[in-house]
């Protein structure tokens, strides 16, 4: 009986996982998965992977100037020592980050904030965690949803430079602007 029940399972198992992938239905036709905007054929991919690819493929020149291009391209904003507060030097780069997703509803924004090694673990948490909410406050003061956003801290656990100075400490303190979809087309 027992060895019956061992072989049932995984057989239900996989008829389940059949048929939900049965159930789903391809956005287009059964052949080819192409998104008008682009040339990326995603027949055989997951429908995440095909999504990811499209989102890749898909970047926006909407609301991307020949002046606001070199402020897109920077995608991350430093911080003073111990504070969330933005500095002077960053409201270009943000202002132009603003613009982009205002005029592309589609795009999505991860932004992560980081801090130096310096503090206790729970400390520099709840710093990068403001300083991600600083940048994220300040573009949906310029008009941006909400919905685009996406703020995350990752305190000291991710340093870009792993030396134990000043000069490192500096890069360590940002938040990066990590576009999950739609990116900006900056060619």
């Amino acid at each position: 009986m027992n060895t019956i029940k061992y072989l049932a399972l995984p057989l239900l198992a996989v008829s389940l996982v059949m048929t939900g992938c049965a159930n789903r239905k391809p956005t287009t036709d059964a052949n080819a998965t192409t998104t008008p905007s682009s040339s990326v054929n995603t027949s055989g991919l997951s429908e995440d992977a095909a999504l990811n690819a499209q989102n890749l493929a898909g970047a926006s020149a909407k609301g991307v100037t020949e002046a606001n291009k070199p402020y897109l391209a920077k995608r991350v904003v430093h911080f003073d020592y111990d504070s969330s507060d933005l500095s002077n030097d960053d409201y270009q780069t943000l202002q132009a980050h603003a613009q982009f997703l205002v005029a592309n509803a589609n795009s999505k924004i991860a932004l992560t904030g980081h801090t130096d090694e310096r503090g206790t673990r729970e400390y520099n948490m709840a710093l990068g965690e403001r300083r991600a909410k600083a940048v994220q406050s300040y573009l949906i003061t310029n008009g941006v949803n909400p919905g685009q956003l996406e703020a995350v801290s990752y305190g000291k656990e991710m340093p870009i430079n792993a030396g134990h100075n000043e000069a490192a400490w500096k890069e360590n303190r940002r938040v990066e602007l990590n576009y999950e979809a739609v990116p900006p087309l900056l060619k």
